[in-house]
């Protein structure tokens, strides 16, 4: 992804063989990157040959990023591949190199500046080093005249930008380290959609490259259990936490706007919550090594155990009692404490092996997809686990009383996920991993097959079985392929011999 620091060849050779004169002409039709600045030569007149660079744009899609770090300094020289700078985008981080040989004169804008519109004029260089001084108090003005007639007047952009100051209001945050916060462009954007304010005054503990803080961060950021060192931070993660709470809820009563008709076509808007899944999981299946292992299991020693739980217990006309499902994930949770290094996260330079096993169980479907973390499956109850689950689903069918803050750990992320896609007759299926998790299982329909007799003194070779098939995606960095296949094998034994996970 490297980007040009110089023009052509072409254009060199000739800035080289013309007059003094003819040079500023050639560095001011030919010279600046981006293609937003076309600039008159008196503004140059007073400097020596030089080139204002510009924000590249490091891939179709990019319209802004942000400077993490510069590689060289003001009168440093470079010569072709060498990494001027660092830049962030929403979907990575990478080093901006040069092509030519030069000399850095000036650095318009500073690492972390904040997002910075492609064009837009971040460093001046060049080729003798003797000029560098004439530099010094060169400002960006010189050259907005002549941008002044392109509607780019909404260079406000970076406005907002020095603006950020405004959070040192709350030295909380930003003076117990003293050091400048990395994050991404979509990581600062997010955080203040979610009405978080400025990413530097939260405790949020980045997952990206070398601490960075990406958006995932912050979708996955809690207010309520964010560290407060300072009694101001208590106030500001107090303050977060309220929209934090209510965002379900709000996305739940707030109307989407009317289907957009449009020639052979209809728009549908999306509520929040079904636009940051999407994110996640666009993201994760960027990131995340995908690969997947399946098997069928036997569930008739399973059913009759529900059976038997539900006709012991007092249940009223409304409580469906312990389902399928909820012995399934009891028996995912029993998993995760026979092969303990699934219930795991990739945390680029270790691997973080969970105690508690947090199951996000996905409830319903379209624009009312929720994951309810379940906390605790391994060491609690079937019926507790069963009466979390009733009331996420409560929620998400909007039935009448229900609230969608008192539901526990309702939008979190917890450290595995389940998807029962049986109900859709689906026989099996391949999920994406939700980061920073590293496993996900997919179950598919419960089904008669015919399968091969195993009752030694039965004279029938095959007989019946009620059967479904498991899926289970892995991230490669973290669950191995002998790894998963024991995490599969150990969920096996425990839904066809389910009276261990009574124990």
């Amino acid at each position: 992804m490297a980007m040009s620091l110089g023009r052509t060849v072409l254009a060199r050779a000739a800035r080289r063989s013309l007059s003094s004169s003819s040079r500023y002409n050639i560095n001011n039709n030919a010279s600046i990157l981006g293609g937003a600045f076309n600039n008159n030569s008196r503004w140059f007149s007073s400097y020596p040959p030089h080139e204002v660079v510009g924000m590249p744009s490091l891939s179709p899609t990019m319209e802004t990023g942000t400077i993490a770090a510069w590689n060289l300094g003001e009168g440093d020289s470079f010569n072709a591949g060498d990494s001027i700078c660092t830049v962030e985008t929403d979907k990575a981080t990478v080093d901006f190199e040069a092509q030519d040989e030069g000399v850095v004169a000036k650095i318009i804008v500073q690492a972390g500046g904040g997002e910075i519109p492609c064009g837009t004029p971040i460093l001046v260089t060049v080729e003798d080093e003797a000029d560098v001084p004439s530099f010094k108090d060169f400002v960006v003005e010189a050259v907005a005249p002549a941008a002044a007639p392109v509607e780019e007047a909404p260079t406000p952009a970076p406005t907002p930008v020095a603006a950020a100051p405004t959070p040192a209001a709350a030295p909380a945050a930003a003076a117990p380290t003293g050091e400048r916060v990395l994050a991404s462009p979509r990581a600062h954007t997010l955080a203040k959609e979610k009405g978080y304010g400025e990413i530097s005054a939260l405790r949020i503990v980045g997952t990206g490259p070398g601490g960075r803080i990406i958006a995932q961060d912050v979708l996955e950021y809690d207010p309520s259990s964010a560290p407060a060192p300072v009694v101001a931070e208590t106030t500001t993660a107090a303050a977060a936490a309220t929209p934090a709470a209510a965002a379900p809820a709000a996305a739940a009563s707030t109307p989407l706007p009317e289907p957009v008709q449009g020639p052979g076509y209809t728009d549908y808007s999306l509520p929040t919550s079904a636009m940051e899944l999407a994110s996640r999981l666009h993201t994760s299946k960027q990131n995340v090594p995908h690969y997947y292992l399946s098997i069928d299991l036997s569930l008739e020693s399973l059913m009759e155990l529900r059976s038997s739980l539900n006709s012991t217990m007092k249940l009223d006309e409304n409580d469906g009692g312990i389902s399928v499902n909820d012995l399934l994930m009891k028996a995912a949770a029993a998993a995760m404490k026979t092969v303990p290094a699934a219930n795991a996260s990739w945390m680029e330079n270790f691997i973080r092996v969970y105690d508690s096993v947090d199951i996000n169980v996905v409830v319903g479907n379209g624009s009312s997809l929720y994951a309810p973390v379940i906390r605790d499956a391994g060491r609690r109850g079937l019926k507790a686990l069963s009466d979390d689950v009733a009331a996420a689903t409560a929620v998400v069918e909007g039935e009448e009383g229900s609230d969608p803050t008192t539901v526990p750990g309702f939008g979190d992320v917890g450290t595995f996920t389940m998807v029962n896609l049986g109900m859709f007759g689906v026989k099996s299926a391949a999920p994406i991993i939700r980061e920073p998790q590293a496993c996900a299982l997919a179950l598919g329909v419960i089904e008669n097959r015919i399968v091969p007799n195993d009752d030694a003194e039965s004279e029938e070779i095959y007989k019946e079985s009620v059967m479904m098939t498991a899926t289970l995606s892995c991230d490669h960095r973290v669950v191995d392929g002998a790894v998963g296949a024991q995490w599969l094998s150990a969920f096996k034994n425990h839904v066809e011999n389910p009276v261990t996970l009574l124990l």
